[in-house]
């Protein structure tokens, strides 16, 4: 039902299949480029997991790939959407706490660190949003 204050054309364009993909397909862009690189340069992802405290690097590397890739194609098929999206929160607080933890930083990375924690947050609740909009739509249809 459409609120009283929503223009038509707002709603018309909220209740769009094609901006349903689109926003899924935004949200977890990095995720897919992030998986994709990390398979490639394998390497580089075990030293960037050990480099952030995070040992074994390969056993995080593998998990992060595995997460970043599979949580993606769940959001992107919207199929077990509760379950990507809740591996790729997970993952995402584990690089606040790892690579964003601003509490730790320099005086002078405070503020840049504390944006980046802050933004992951915002990532962990548009994952929430679309775990919650995925049962509802479903459940509606």
């Amino acid at each position: 039902m459409r609120p009283a204050d929503e223009p038509r054309w707002a709603a018309t364009i909220l209740s769009s299949p094609l901006l349903w993909h689109a926003a899924r397909f935004a949200l977890v862009s990095a995720y897919l480029l992030g998986g994709v690189v990390k398979l490639i340069d394998f390497a580089g992802a075990v030293a960037e997991q050990e480099r952030f405290g995070l040992h074994p690097g390969w056993l995080w590397a593998t998990l992060a790939i595995i997460v970043e890739l599979g949580g993606s194609l769940l959001l992107l098929a919207d199929r077990l959407v509760w379950i990507g999206a809740g591996a790729l929160g997970v993952l995402t607080f584990v690089a606040m706490l790892t690579a964003n933890a601003f509490w730790f930083a320099p005086a002078a990375d405070r503020g840049m660190q504390a944006n980046a924690f802050f933004e992951h947050l915002g990532l962990i609740a548009g994952f929430v949003l679309v775990a919650m909009l995925s049962d509802q739509r479903r459940s509606t249809s």
